[in-house]
């Protein structure tokens, strides 16, 4: 339902146009001086303001100015309503960011056209701002044999209307894929709209999900439009829905099969066109199992499944990757043409990324952060649990494994992690490494020289 706020010293005005309003199935709320607007604007969302000119506490064009500077999330079309209309006041207004002027007495017919037409207006506005922020996001990279199949796979399947499921470990890009899903959909010039399941707390999910009417929130906004409204005629990506809970999850199914529900405290059903695009990291059928994930829900959403590799199963497509981050950043931190040696980028080759891409990402912006003047990142300037990870690897290569013959060889594997470990503590500081174990610093790089634990400086 869309939101209308009138705002008008006049009652009389106010209560015919709310009465209007609400036989043409819009919500409406009143408001007598701007003062008392504003206020209501910051504490919900509206698409079309009709703000009087003459307001008993200020200029309404001064209101006008003000509503323009909100938040661009929260900012509604303005149509500005005066009784003393002259061009000159519709031409400031207009050039403050007025939709249109209205003049009084308001005629019925053209106020409604005028008020549709701004609520196209917002739609297309938000829908612009949220298309924006999905192209800025990236798309699926990667040369590797499982990307090349994932990306035939999402170039097969985008067109159409089916059901994802995204099975991948967290941090794989499970989002990016269902990005690139929408992007190479037919519904790619409407919002693409993500929820992270596991980050909402259960007293909030639903609210969030289907939005709520009438202030039903306490100490929330008086009303909210859930993702399910807000992806209508696009796609709804349910991040984790594998830790949604089962009172939840009968509500989402049932929203699935009827494509339409009910907002917390609302009396009328929302009709949606959503498609829904879900992702997991979890074994949904493990969890069938354990009675933690609805059996009918799990074949609704996998009609199309789809498996992101973890990045240890696809190294080679890490100089990519970092490429790809190192322009991102460097543009954003003003250091377009920042690159990594070979050497650097063999050492990332050789460690297991529990934390997948998104590790990776975080990485390349640290490394760009804590060396602010380096066009060359080397493999000095990466973080020490890479060198952790080297030193594990050459152990394994020269049999030095987990299977120890001697305490000696225990003890001196165990005074190498450590060194390690403080060395990591204090990235790769050898001196300060040195005090935090104690040890005078020339004793320190004997003891690492007698261990082999090399650190370029």
């Amino acid at each position: 339902m869309n939101h209308v706020l009138i705002v008008d010293d006049e009652a009389e005005i106010r209560e015919s146009l709310e009465s209007i309003l609400r036989e043409e199935d819009y919500l409406v709320t009143t408001a007598a001086t701007a003062n008392e607007a504003l206020e209501l604007l910051r504490d919900a969302a509206y698409d079309v303001v009709l703000l009087d000119i003459w307001l008993p506490d200020r200029d309404g064009l001064d209101a006008l100015t003000e509503i323009r500077q909100m938040e661009s999330a929260n900012v509604p079309e303005v149509v500005i309503i005066s009784g003393h209309g002259t061009i000159e006041a519709a031409v400031r207004a207009t050039k403050l960011g007025a939709y249109d002027f209205l003049e009084k007495p308001l005629s019925l017919e053209r106020t409604l056209i005028v008020l549709k037409n701004a609520m196209k207006a917002r739609q297309m506005r938000e829908d612009n701002q949220e298309f924006s922020r999905q192209l800025a996001k990236g798309t699926v990279t990667g040369n590797s044999v499982p990307m090349k199949a994932l990306r035939q796979q999402i170039k097969l399947m985008a067109p159409t209307n089916g059901r994802v499921l995204i099975y991948g470990e967290s941090g794989a890009g499970k989002e990016l894929v269902g990005r690139s899903m929408h992007a190479e959909s037919l519904r790619k010039d409407r919002p693409f709209v993500e929820l992270n399941c596991a980050a909402i707390p259960e007293d909030y999910i639903e609210s969030e999900l289907f939005g709520y009417r009438h202030g039903a929130v306490p100490g929330g906004p008086t009303e909210k439009r859930g993702t399910f409204e807000r992806a209508d005629g696009g796609t709804l990506f349910l991040d984790e829905v594998g830790d949604m809970s089962l009172k939840t999850q009968a509500k989402v199914l049932r929203a699935l099969d009827e494509q339409r529900f009910l907002p917390v405290g609302a009396s009328h059903p929302v009709h949606v066109d959503v498609r829904v695009i879900a992702a997991t990291n979890k074994d949904l059928e493990e969890e069938i199992a354990r009675g933690n994930f609805r059996e009918d829900l799990f074949y609704r959403l996998n009609v199309i499944p789809f498996f992101v590799p973890p990045l240890r199963d696809r190294k080679e497509d890490i100089p990519l990757l970092v490429k790809e981050f190192l322009q991102q950043f460097g543009a954003e931190y003003g250091r377009p043409h920042v690159e990594m040696t070979e050497d650097a980028l063999a050492a990332l080759k050789q460690y297991h990324w529990p934390g997948n891409v998104r590790e990776l990402r975080n990485l390349v912006e640290r490394v760009l952060i804590l060396n602010p003047k380096t066009l060359r990142i080397e493999r000095k300037h990466l973080p020490m649990l890479v060198y952790r990870d080297s030193a594990r690897d050459a152990n394994k290569a020269s049999g030095r494994g987990e299977e120890f013959t001697s305490l000696l060889q225990a003890r001196e594997a165990y005074e190498r992690d450590y060194i390690l470990k403080k060395l990591d503590e204090f990235h790769g500081n050898v001196s300060r490494a040195a005090e935090g174990l104690g040890l005078e610093r020339s004793h320190l790089y004997r003891k690492m020289k007698a261990l082999g634990v090399s650190v370029k400086e």
